[in-house]
């Protein structure tokens, strides 16, 4: 078994240093050829590494347990984020190795939180790098290696299953590996359509690329120190704005909808409370924010771009929410707890956890209005399973002893209960932006080593839903 583990890692890593071709070659042709190394040498070994491990064993049958499954997803997204902090770090973009990590985790969890103070600085090809990793760390690298290799079918649904977001999982078709085809076919094909809008909305290619990156992984790095806000364009905060909002919808649905399957889509519950706290969060803060912006449509404008970078955790900005009016900031710091729909590229709880336990909480009031009554949760118009409720509490338990300890552990080094909560929120729903010391108009930069380091693993524990890497101090997971 331990083979197969080590093996499976180093395909993952072979996978991921393919992609390094995309700013390879963007390094290339815009002749920032210091920087091709950084890419060259780590993709080359990589690669070599991950053919070696793919056909040494590939005469051995192979089989995955359920702890074997943890171990590979885990381990799989520690060591593709230190791989990813290689041509940062290797490149002199960033000096630190501490901050090159964090700026990976970030990444690749879709966190979007940022140590670089000036971004525009950086060479082309190293943020195009930077906006990739959310979108490869958005969908999933172990689903675009299950995806891509039948070969890991055995066990592939294990791997998925710790990998995805949302209580529930299932398949989509009879295979996993199909399953996993046919969502990266509709995430690259929604990539490639925000893309081609952003590059005709003013944007050079490299730009739109890198945004359709971090838009569809609901990441947040942008090429701009100012983020969307530089290009002070409608259009291109329209494009990003629906895509945010697309993105934060499970991808399992688009596949019902092409399919022809729409009474699953209309009937989902997740996607119409989904679709209505959008659309509430979005009037709320516009009509309290048409006095600062004197009308409403600039107000539409900026409150709903804002919010649905929030609610999709994505992390872009357009304005510094932070100097909002309380009542505009007290919508947003609700959303930070809700975040967008399971089996979506968005972080957070997920509106379905709500609805669950919304839906429990009902139950038991009528319980006590009728002690023989029996009720059951009802989702997507099916009865739904005791066990999901067990899960959700679970959940909602491990969320707020990692917030928690991240609220104290940030405290403990100088920051301020505020920005201290709202950033150890921040990291455990990969949002990006906290309040205070960390909004959006502040990177995490100046920060202690420590707290870098600990975010960078609450960013990846919070993109797997905790349970994946804490079941790791379960002493129960190390018993034969």
């Amino acid at each position: 078994m331990t083979f197969t583990v080590v093996r499976i890692i180093f395909i993952i890593l072979g996978i991921t240093g393919i992609t390094f071709s995309v700013p390879l070659t963007a390094a290339y042709f815009l002749g920032e050829y210091s920087v091709i190394p950084s890419f060259l040498i780590p993709m080359a070994v990589s690669i070599l590494l991950g053919i070696f491990f793919m056909y040494s064993g590939k005469s051995k049958k192979s089989y995955l347990s359920t702890r074997a499954g943890f171990i590979v997803v885990a381990f799989s997204w520690i060591a593709v984020s230190l791989f990813g902090a290689l041509p940062l770090f290797l490149s002199g973009s960033i000096p630190s190795f501490t901050d090159a990590f964090f700026e990976s985790a970030s990444g690749f969890s879709t966190t979007g939180a940022t140590i670089i103070d000036d971004v525009e600085s950086l060479p082309r090809s190293i943020n195009l790098w930077r906006c990739q990793t959310h979108w490869l760390g958005g969908m999933g690298i172990v689903a675009l290696t299950v995806a891509l290799l039948p070969i890991l079918g055995v066990g592939g649904f294990q791997l998925i299953k710790a990998e995805t977001t949302g209580p529930e999982k299932g398949k989509l078709t009879s295979k996993i590996t199909d399953t996993a085809k046919v969502l990266w076919f509709i995430y690259f094909g929604m990539t490639m359509i925000e893309f081609v809008l952003l590059k005709f909305a003013g944007m050079d290619l490299i730009d739109a690329l890198s945004h359709a990156f971090s838009t569809l992984g609901t990441g947040g790095f942008s090429t701009k120190n100012s983020s969307i806000g530089y290009y002070n364009s409608l259009s291109i905060e329209v494009i990003c704005s629906v895509f945010m909002f697309l993105s934060g919808i499970n991808f399992s649905l688009y596949y019902f909808g092409f399919t022809g399957k729409l009474s699953d889509v209309k009937d989902n519950t997740e996607f119409k409370v989904y679709v209505s706290l959008c659309l509430s969060a979005i009037l709320l803060v516009t009509f309290v924010q048409i006095k600062n912006y004197g009308g409403f449509l600039t107000s539409l404008r900026y409150s709903s771009f804002q919010t649905l970078s929030i609610v999709s955790t994505t992390g872009f900005s357009t304005a510094d929410f932070t100097l909002w009016a309380p009542a505009a900031q007290t919508v947003l710091f609700i959303l930070f707890f809700t975040g967008g729909s399971s089996g979506s590229t968005s972080g957070g709880v997920k509106v379905i956890r709500w609805v669950v336990l919304f839906k429990q909480l009902k139950n038991e009031i009528l319980k006590m209005l009728h002690p023989h009554g029996i009720f059951t949760i009802r989702i997507n118009k099916r009865a739904g399973r005791k066990d999901v409720v067990f899960s959700v509490a679970a959940f909602f338990m491990c969320f707020a002893m990692i917030v928690a300890f991240t609220t104290f552990f940030g405290a403990l080094f100088g920051l301020d209960v505020f920005s201290s909560f709202t950033g150890a929120l921040s990291m455990a729903g990969n949002i990006g932006p906290g309040f205070n010391q960390l909004g959006p108009s502040h990177t995490f930069s100046f920060l202690p080593a420590a707290v870098k380091w600990w975010y960078s693993f609450v960013m990846m524990a919070g993109r797997l839903e905790f349970f994946t890497m804490m079941i790791f101090f379960a002493p129960a997971f190390w018993k034969r």
